[in-house]
């Protein structure tokens, strides 16, 4: 994760939320992102500390950020982050497209057939 925050123009989360992730990006991981880099949320919000991103951003210390999720959803209207020019908050939609609700309806629909047609299931799919 040190390589890829220290060289990434973009880090974009798109990773399972579990109580490991918790602050994932946070004051150390974002000291180690580019000056230019754009960090941008569609997983989940707990995946960040917010104060250090709202730290990180009206410092300069990265470019920009763009979260379609936040912790909590939604954010109270007085959350510092929506003071920032720098960083876009969608109200959890990013995936209101037609486009995209078709796209997730064919990852469930090969899930679910997935299991009903035998013992494989589909390789996005990790059994713990």
């Amino acid at each position: 994760l040190d390589e890829l925050l220290k060289h990434s123009d973009f880090v974009v989360l798109t990773c399972a939320y579990s109580p490991e992730m918790k602050e994932l990006i946070n004051k150390e991981t974002l000291s180690k992102m580019k000056r230019n880099a754009v960090l941008i949320n569609t997983s989940r919000g707990a995946l960040i500390n917010q104060d250090d991103l709202y730290a990180a951003l009206s410092s300069g210390q990265i470019r920009a950020a763009g979260l379609d999720v936040t912790m909590p959803e939604p954010l109270p209207p007085d959350n510092p982050l929506f003071s920032l020019s720098n960083c876009v908050i969608l109200p959890h939609i990013g995936s209101a497209t037609e486009r995209a609700r078709t796209e997730m309806l064919h990852i469930a629909e090969d899930g679910i057939l997935g299991v009903l047609d035998g013992p494989k299931l589909p390789q996005h799919l990790r059994v713990v």
